[in-house]
Order: structure tokens, then C-alpha cells, then sequence
């Protein structure tokens, strides 16, 4: 029996009008306790914290790489606020490391890195901080697509800042990023200079640009709600002008690798922060953001602080922040109502601290918005899966693994468009405020991922999932051996095939979060009851394919 697949053409417009329109009831268990009555009556029994089963797919589908049914139970049964407790103490999983392992001979290149990603994407058990590491790598991005093509270590190194600081200070990832030789290269501020007339040298305004456009504080001035505030004439302010992008320019000048002798003698230096040369930086008075000035006379290092904190404490931060992380980990179009709950946070976590991550992520990832029912009815809600996230799902709910231990996908960007931390441009794989022409952006809505979501890679996609299920399972003869084939384990749900109910019924609570309507169902026990029980390999490998080919699996709700 051949499976089905959709035209690339209806199979976009299937995912454009799912993920405006796509109306889901969630039947929920509910939970209870009691006791007896005596004569001296006990104390009540602590608060259940246990959630359902399909809540804790859906929370997983937002804060890891993907459920699988041990740790979709052991949510279950913490609740969010010890599941979260428990994952903000895990220690870092780290990348570089484990890129070392290979050697920096001729054959180290960025596959050997991308290897890693996969690895730490599907195994490591602090998958939270894992998830956020590749949020905050959209939004503080660099990309081996650049002069950076040669320097798989550094590039890991660059990512292990993101995973080591993914639950720490907003400002002190700031610090780390702007030092890093790796963002220094991709955008120059290395070696960039003081001005020299005579030489016809000016401070290069790139990493002055980006850092306020696209890291902290965006191009308008926002309301604590994400919304931008409007002059007189109704119109967005700007944040900022070209003469605070030279006033930054000026501000990062002097900084080359930590190994230099001097500043005209390279020696590179991937992994430690950049070194400050004081006789390269501009020691002249800086006007930044806000009419802020820094006086004549600074240090490089002074001078680049108060830069950071000038941009840190802007107003902007909080809700640029908070809208870009929602987007990349919950919803693409959150209400200005859940961005103000989560930038209330960043400003002040409670105690008094701003831009604590740890608060940040757990207000985003438990906000009524996030976690409420109502919202799987609600049909601005909800995100277009990138197609990575599609993969690490699938092989995190079957356990996938390789005879070597590794995990070698170094061609994903061909069947996905996206490869770790190889974004096109600075602006990353796709624009935050990207809206496909159609349904949603005639909503006013916003739907960033649809922007590499294309006939070829819809097509590319299809046919390594279809590759990952119907030939990709663990048992399947290899002719010759592959030991670094990466295989899914299906053996509980070959123990299913004979039930084709409770078969979708796994599939639904696996990968869509038990949130797959009743007309899918219907088709799926169809499909399987359409081959004879006799062959119980094809109905779950059928079934599984049609289930992650579909777009309610594209769609995150």
C-alpha cells in the first residue's frame, strides 16, 4: 500500500488555513483528591500538581525538542513548577566539548558541529535549556555562512555562551556576545578602529546597528504590551538615528583576539572574549540612546559597560524580548496582554532583578495563554513548527539513536532550510514579522516560519520523513551496514498494530499533543484497517508517516 501524499501546493495552503482556523476540543482528565472524615481531622494533603497526560505533550512541545512518553509521564506527575525547578538545575549540557572530540586536522568541518547539535538536540536531558540555547541563537545570531565557515570550534563555543546563559542575566549574555571573537568577526567589530582622518579610517556601525535592531530594542520605541508607541500624527518613533549608531561605532572600538601581541599581530582566538587595545579606541565623549552621553576619556572597557547598560535598561528591552522569545517558543502572534505579563517580568523578576531568563522563561512557558485550553480554540493562536523541530520531534518521541552514538545530519539545511547556527543572514532564518500573503496577513497576523516554507523544501521534507519512517527503523536489514544510520525504535507501537484506535490514539498523544481532530482519526484507523493485520509493519510505519506528513503536525497549538 502506497502512502498518500499531498500536492506541495495544497499541502501549503492545507498549513496556512490549519494554523488560522484550525478549531481542536481537548478532553482533559480531570484530577481529584478526598479523604475521610475522623475525629481529629488529618491535615489536607498537599496540592495535586499532577496535570493530564495531553497537557504535558502540549507544555513539551513548547519547552523541549520533543515529548516522548517517559518524560511526558514524569511531567505528568511533577506538575510545570517542579518540572521547571528540576530542569533549571540540571547542569549545562555543553557543545564544545564534544566537538573537541574530533581533531582539528583537515577533516574537522561544520558537519562534525552540526553532529553535536543533534546529539545534545535528542539525548541531553536538560532539554529546556537546550530549547531556549536555540531560541536565543535566532535572535543573537551568527552563522557559519560567513568568514566564520572555517571555525566549527569557535562557532560551538559561540553556542555554549547561549546554553550556559539560557537561564541567567539578560545584560550579563549581552556582555558575553558583544566579547565574543566569534561575533566579532561576523559583525566586525574586531579590529575595528578609533577614526583616523588621515588614514580615512572610520569605526565600522555594524554590531552598533544590529545590537539595538535586533537583539535589545528594535527599530520603534514600544509599549510595555510590544505595541509601538505612536507621535502626534500617529505614526511609530524611532528608537534611534544614525548618529547613535556612530555613537555605539565609536564606543566598540579596540577590541581584537585575547592572543594578540599587539594589535597588527593576529593570533586568532576562537574561544576567550576579545581583548581591549587602548591605543585603538576612541577615548572621545559618545552619545547613545535617550540623549545619553558618555564623557571624553573612558576606557575601552568603561566605555563599552556603560554602552551595555544604557541598552539593557531601555524600556524597549523587556517586551522586544518577550516577544521574540513567546514567538519562538509558544505562539507566533502573541496578545499584547502576554507580552506585558512577560515583560513585567524581565524588568523585575520579583525581587528586584532585571532581565533574570530563569523568571522570563518560566512566565512565558506558564502564562494562562500557554497552558489555558481556551486557547486551542482560538485561531490566532498557535505557530508553524520550524521544519528542524519537525525532526527532533519525531526522533525524540521513538527514541531515535545510531549504532556509532552519533547523530550525522549535516545536510538537514537541504531538507529543512535550516542548519544550527547557519542562518542566511544576521536576520536569521526568517523574519519575526514575516506574514504570508493570504488568510493571515489579510488577519493582520504574523506567521514568521512560513517565510522558508516553500514548494521545494515542503517536498524536501516530505520525502526524509518518509525516508526516517518507512525505511528508517530500527530492525530494518542495512544493505551494506550503516552504523551511523540514525533509526527510530517502533516496537511498542508494533505491539499496537493489531488495535488501530489505541495505535493513533499513541500517535496523538506522541506528536500532536492529543489535539488531532476527529476527521483525522477517522482516516487514520482507516488507513490502517485498509491493510490486512497480517502486516502490522506497514500499518504502523503507514500510519506514522501519514501522522508526521500531516500539517496538524506542522502546526504547534
Amino acid at each position: 500500500m502506497q502512502p498518500v501524499v499531498l500536492s506541495t501546493q495544497s499541502h501549503r495552503s492545507w498549513l496556512l488555513n490549519t494554523l488560522l482556523g484550525m478549531s481542536l476540543t481537548l478532553f482533559l482528565a480531570a484530577c481529584g483528591g478526598g479523604g475521610s472524615e475522623t475525629t481529629t481531622p488529618p491535615p489536607p494533603p498537599p496540592p495535586d500538581k499532577s496535570i493530564s497526560q495531553m497537557q504535558a505533550a502540549r507544555f513539551l512541545t513548547q519547552a523541549t525538542f520533543g515529548a516522548d512518553e517517559a518524560s511526558i509521564n514524569q511531567l505528568a506527575a511533577l506538575g510545570y513548577d517542579d518540572w521547571l525547578q528540576q530542569q533549571f538545575t540540571l547542569p549545562p549540557s555543553l557543545h564544545l566539548p564534544l566537538v573537541m572530540e574530533y581533531p582539528d586536522d583537515n577533516t574537522l568541518d561544520q558537519t562534525m558541529r552540526y553532529e553535536v547539535w543533534w546529539r545534545q538536540a535528542i539525548t541531553a536531558n536538560d532539554q529546556l535549556r537546550q530549547r531556549v540555547a536555540w531560541a536565543l541563537s535566532q535572535i543573537f545570531v551568527i552563522s557559519d555562512k560567513s568568514a566564520l565557515n572555517q571555525t566549527p570550534y569557535g562557532i560551538a563555543n559561540y553556542y555554549d555562551i547561549l546554553v550556559a546563559n539560557a537561564f541567567g542575566n539578560y545584560r550579563d549574555l549581552m556582555q558575553q556576545v558583544t566579547l565574543s571573537p566569534m561575533m566579532g568577526v561576523y559583525l566586525s567589530m574586531l579590529g575595528n578602529e578609533k577614526p583616523n582622518i588621515a588614514l580615512n579610517i572610520r569605526p565600522d556601525e555594524n554590531y552598533a546597528r544590529e545590537l539595538m535592531q535586533l537583539f535589545t530594542i528594535g527599530l520603534v520605541k514600544l509599549n510595555i504590551d510590544g505595541s509601538p508607541q505612536l507621535d502626534n500624527n500617529g505614526q511609530p518613533t524611532n528608537t534611534y538615528d544614525q548618529d547613535t549608531i556612530k555613537g555605539f561605532a565609536h564606543v566598540f572600538t579596540g577590541w581584537h583576539f585575547a592572543d594578540n601581541p599587539s594589535w597588527y599581530q593576529v593570533r586568532i582566538n576562537v574561544f576567550d572574549p576579545m581583548k581591549a587595545f587602548e591605543d585603538f579606541h576612541d577615548t572621545s565623549e559618545k552619545r547613545l540612546l535617550d540623549g545619553f552621553i558618555i564623557p571624553a576619556g573612558g576606557s575601552a572597557l568603561s566605555d563599552l559597560n556603560s554602552a551595555l547598560d544604557n541598552v539593557f535598561n531601555h524600556p524597549n528591552v523587556g517586551p522586544f524580548v518577550a516577544h521574540r522569545l513567546v514567538q519562538q517558543l509558544v505562539t507566533s502572534n502573541p496578545s499584547p496582554a502576554y507580552v506585558q505579563r512577560v515583560a513585567t517580568v524581565f524588568n523585575n523578576n520579583g525581587q528586584g532583578v532585571r532581565g533574570d531568563l530563569k523568571a522570563v522563561i518560566k512566565a512565558i512557558l506558564t502564562d494562562n495563554e500557554a497552558i489555558s485550553t481556551n486557547t486551542l480554540t482560538d485561531p490566532t493562536f498557535g505557530k508553524l513548527k520550524e521544519p528542524l523541530l519537525r525532526f527532533t520531534q519525531l526522533w525524540r518521541a521513538f527514541h531515535a539513536t545510531a549504532e556509532s552514538g552519533k547523530y550525522w545530519f549535516g545536510f538537514s539545511e537541504y531538507f529543512t532550510g535550516q542548519a544550527p547556527l547557519s542562518a542566511p543572514h544576521v536576520f536569521n532564518f526568517y523574519s519575526p514579522s514575516y506574514s504570508p500573503s493570504g488568510p493571515i496577513a489579510d488577519a493582520g497576523l504574523v506567521a514568521p516560519e512560513f517565510e522558508i516554507l516553500n514548494e521545494t523544501f515542503i517536498t524536501h521534507t516530505l520525502n526524509w520523513l518518509a525516508y526516517s519512517t518507512y525505511i528508517g527503523y530500527q530492525g530494518i536489514p542495512l544493505d551494506p551496514p550503516d552504523p551511523d544510520r540514525i533509526l527510530i525504535n517502533i516496537d511498542q507501537e508494533l505491539i499496537l498494530a493489531a488495535n488501530p484506535v489505541a495505535l493513533v490514539d499513541r500517535y496523538n498523544l506522541l506528536l500532536l499533543s492529543g489535539q488531532m481532530d476527529t476527521n483525522m482519526k477517522a482516516e487514520l484507523v482507516a488507513s490502517i484497517e485498509a491493510i490486512p493485520a497480517s502486516e502490522p509493519l506497514l500499518r504502523v510505519l503507514n500510519s506514522l508517516f501519514l501522522t508526521v506528513a500531516s500539517p496538524q503536525y506542522s502546526i504547534q497549538k
